[in-house]
C-alpha cells in the first residue's frame, strides 16, 4: 500500500434545502417509525392496534391489499404488518408486489393470521422478508413489544454510515461486507450500472468501487456518478487489484476519495475507512 494515493480530506460541497429533504428521506437517513398495516378490512382489532402503537410513538397507516394503495403507502414504511383472513387465497397479486417492494427494499413484515392463512403468504413472501408470524388470537402486547424492538435496532442501526460496494467479483465483495458490517451498514452491487439503479432510490456515504468490471468499468461508474447531480456528492473510493500507474492516472482527473489495493486486509480496510469518515467530518466542521 505504500505510495498509493489517498486523498485525506475530501471536499465537502453546500447543500441546497431541497437536497436535504430528498436525503432525508432515503433510506437510512431518518428512522420515522412508519409502520404500514395491511388488512382487508379496518376491523376493530385493527384500530386496537394503532392506537397501541400510537401510544408508543409510532406512526401507523392502514392499507387494504389493492396493488394501487401498495404502491402510495409502502415506500415511507419502516416495517409492514399483515392482517391476513379466510380470503387470503384471493390476494396473490397483492403479495406479488409486497414479495418484490420487501425484497427491493430491504423491508420486513409481521404476519398475522391463521396457520393456513399463512402458509398462503409463505408460498410468496421469502423467510428473509418476515421478521415474526402471529397466529390468531393475536398477543397484542407481544405484538407491539416486538414491533418496538425492531424499530428502535433499526434505528440505532439507520446512523451508522452507508457503504456500497461495487464489484463483480460477489465472492470478495461479501468478504468485505462481512469485513465491514459490525461497524457499517454494508450494500452490494455486482455491477456499475446496479449501483446505478440502486442509488436512484437509496443514498450512500461511501462507495467502494472496482477498477475492472465488465460492460461498465470503475471509471466510467465514476464519471457517471460526477454527471449525475443526486450523485455527485457521494466519495467513492477504488478497491482494485489495479496498481499500475496508467490506471491510477486514469481516475485522478475525477477525483476519487481514494485509491486502495484489493491486498488490503480487515484490519486496515477499517482503519482506512473510519480515517476517511473522520477526516471528512472533520472538513464538514472547518467549512461551517
Amino acid at each position: 500500500m505504500t505510495g498509493m494515493p489517498w486523498l485525506l480530506k475530501p471536499p465537502v460541497r453546500g447543500m441546497t434545502d431541497c437536497c436535504r429533504k430528498l436525503f432525508r428521506k432515503m433510506k437510512g437517513y431518518e428512522m420515522n417509525r412508519n409502520v404500514l398495516i395491511i388488512s382487508p378490512v379496518e376491523t376493530f382489532m385493527i384500530k386496537g392496534l394503532e392506537m397501541k402503537l400510537k401510544g408508543k410513538e409510532v406512526n401507523t397507516l392502514y392499507c387494504p391489499p389493492k396493488i394501487k394503495e401498495l404502491k402510495k403507502s409502502c415506500e415511507d414504511s419502516d416495517l409492514i404488518i399483515v392482517y391476513l383472513d379466510e380470503a387470503a387465497n384471493d390476494y396473490s397479486e397483492a403479495f406479488v408486489y409486497l414479495k418484490d417492494h420487501c425484497i427491493e427494499k430491504d423491508k420486513k413484515t409481521v404476519v398475522i393470521g391463521s396457520e393456513d392463512e399463512i402458509s398462503i403468504l409463505r408460498q410468496y413472501l421469502p423467510s428473509s422478508c418476515i421478521l415474526s408470524v402471529f397466529e390468531r388470537p393475536l398477543e397484542m402486547d407481544r405484538l407491539i413489544d416486538t414491533v418496538e424492538n425492531y424499530l428502535s435496532e433499526e434505528s440505532a442501526l439507520s446512523r451508522r454510515k452507508s457503504i456500497l460496494i461495487v464489484d463483480d467479483d460477489v465472492s470478495y465483495m461479501t468478504t468485505i461486507l462481512e469485513w465491514l458490517r459490525d461497524t457499517y451498514r454494508v450494500h452490494m452491487a455486482n455491477s456499475g450500472m446496479q449501483a446505478i439503479t440502486w442509488l436512484a432510490t437509496n443514498n450512500a456515504d461511501l462507495i467502494l468501487l472496482d477498477y475492472e468490471m465488465p460492460v461498465t468499468d470503475g471509471p466510467k461508474v465514476l464519471e457517471m456518478l460526477k454527471s449525475d447531480p443526486r450523485t455527485e456528492d457521494i466519495p467513492v473510493i477504488f478497491l482494485t487489484g489495479k496498481g499500475d500507474k496508467k490506471s491510477i492516472l486514469r481516475v485522478l482527473s475525477l477525483k476519487p476519495a481514494g485509491y486502495l489495493l484489493k491486498a488490503i486486509d480487515k484490519r486496515e480496510l477499517n482503519e482506512k475507512v473510519s480515517e476517511f469518515f473522520m477526516k471528512r467530518a472533520a472538513a464538514g466542521q472547518e467549512d461551517r
